[in-house]
C-alpha cells in the first residue's frame, strides 16, 4: 500500500485517480458530513454550485431535506443551515437527506469522485477511516486536502497526518515504508508537533483565524477532538456519501 497526501484537489495528478481517495475539510464539510451521519442523517449529497443545489433538492420533500449552504464561512442565503457540524443534531437530521455545497470540501469530492471507493474524513472520525483502511489494504490511497480556494491549509495537512500515524501504528511500520510521495512526510512531522494541542493550530490556521471572526469558536474546539465518531463516511453513487458498515 502506498499512502500519497495532495495539499488541494489542484495539486493531484490530472488523469487518474486511485484504488481509495480520502477527502479532508476539517473545517468544516467534512467534519460535517460525519457528524449529519452519526446522527442518523440518510446521506449527504455534495454539490460545488448552490444553484445545482436548490435545483436537485427541490425534488424532494420538505421534511425529508436540508440544505446546506456556505461561502467564506458563512451561510448562504435561501438555504436552511450553513456548514456548523453544530447544527446537525439528531433532531434536525435524522432520516433526513444533507444537500451540501460549501467553499472547499464539496470539490474536493467531485474531484475524487471516480475512485474506486472514495471516503469523507476528519479528525472527528479519524479511526473509523483508518480501520477502513487497514481492512480493505488499497493499493493507492490518496488523501486530498480542501485547502482554501486553492491553497495549503494547516488542518486539513495536519489531519493527513493524523491519518498517517494511525495506519503506522497499526502496521507497525516506518513512514518510509507507505510514502508515496514527500507531502506524507510533511504531514506526519506537522501532526507530531501539534497532535497534543489542536485547537491552537486551528488559531493560527487562516481559515481558522476566519471562523473566529465569524464567532466559530465552538465549532473550532468540536473540529480538533480526534476519534470522536465512529462512523464512516463513503461514497455510494457519485457525489452521494452514506453511513458505511
Amino acid at each position: 500500500m502506498k499512502l500519497f497526501v495532495y495539499h488541494t484537489p489542484e495539486l493531484t495528478p490530472s488523469g487518474s485517480v486511485p484504488d481509495c481517495a480520502i477527502a479532508v475539510d476539517v473545517l468544516r464539510a467534512t467534519t460535517t458530513m460525519a457528524t449529519a451521519l452519526a446522527s442518523g442523517a440518510e446521506a449527504v449529497q455534495v454539490f460545488s454550485d448552490i444553484d445545482k443545489l436548490l435545483q436537485v433538492s427541490a425534488a424532494w420533500p420538505q421534511e425529508k431535506r436540508i440544505r446546506a449552504g456556505e461561502r467564506g464561512g458563512a451561510p448562504v442565503t435561501g438555504c436552511d443551515m450553513g456548514n456548523s457540524p453544530l447544527d446537525c443534531t439528531p433532531e434536525r437530521v435524522l432520516g433526513r437527506r444533507l444537500f451540501i455545497s460549501t467553499t472547499n470540501g464539496t470539490r474536493t469530492l467531485q474531484r475524487v469522485q471516480d475512485a474506486k471507493a472514495v471516503l469523507a474524513a476528519a479528525f472527528v472520525n479519524r479511526q473509523a477511516v483508518v480501520k477502513y483502511i487497514l481492512a480493505q489494504n488499497p493499493e493507492t490511497v490518496w488523501v486530498v486536502g480542501s485547502g482554501w480556494e486553492g491553497s495549503f491549509s494547516l488542518e486539513d495537512t495536519a489531519c493527513a497526518g493524523a491519518i498517517a500515524c494511525g495506519m503506522l501504528a497499526a502496521l507497525g511500520a516506518a513512514p518510509e515504508e507507505i510514502a508515496g510521495n514527500d507531502e506524507v512526510i510533511s504531514a506526519i512531522a506537522l501532526y507530531h508537533q501539534w497532535k497534543d494541542n489542536l485547537l491552537q493550530l486551528m488559531h493560527h490556521a487562516s481559515h481558522g483565524q476566519r471562523l473566529l471572526r465569524l464567532h466559530c469558536d465552538e465549532d473550532l474546539k468540536y473540529c480538533v477532538q480526534t476519534d470522536l465518531l465512529d462512523v464512516l463516511p463513503i461514497q455510494h453513487e457519485p457525489g452521494v456519501l452514506v453511513k458505511g458498515q
